[in-house]
């Protein structure tokens, strides 16, 4: 009786720990679909990139901006430049279904991508308050 009553514990253990693993699942799979976040995130950075003090910061949240949007798959992405993004989702862009959305997100990505090519920080500058104009209607 005790070797039966001891297969009915590790029987309620083995379920309990599958239950926390899927639950521990859940948040992740969630956050794998939040375009709205990413929009937001990058709409932030875009910001930042339009009132940093100097060239490298502006184009490092201009990056942010693109790695955003763009997501880890995305042609432009730069892992080196990091990703505000991560854990959000694939990036707001591949994570939004809904064509009349995606087109706004795109522009924006133009805009930072702009951005990026310039020399002129004033023009890069420009560049990222058009970028964070087209994403504040999208958020």
């Amino acid at each position: 009786m005790s070797a039966r009553h001891g297969f009915a514990e590790l029987g309620v253990l083995v379920l309990a720990c599958g239950g926390l693993a899927f639950v521990a699942a859940t948040p992740a799979a969630a956050a794998d679909a939040d375009a709205a976040k990413e929009v937001s995130t990058a709409a932030q950075h875009a910001g930042l990139a339009a009132a940093a003090k100097d060239m490298k910061t502006t184009q490092m949240h201009l990056h942010h901006v693109v790695n955003c949007l763009g997501g880890p798959s995305g042609a432009n992405f730069d892992a080196a430049a990091g990703n505000p993004c991560k854990d959000q989702g694939n990036g707001a862009i591949p994570d939004t279904t809904d064509a009349a959305k995606k087109a706004p997100l795109q522009q924006a990505m133009q805009q930072a991508m702009n951005g990026l090519k310039e020399t002129d920080m004033a023009a890069a500058q420009k560049n990222a308050t058009t970028a964070q104009g087209m994403l504040k209607p999208a958020m």
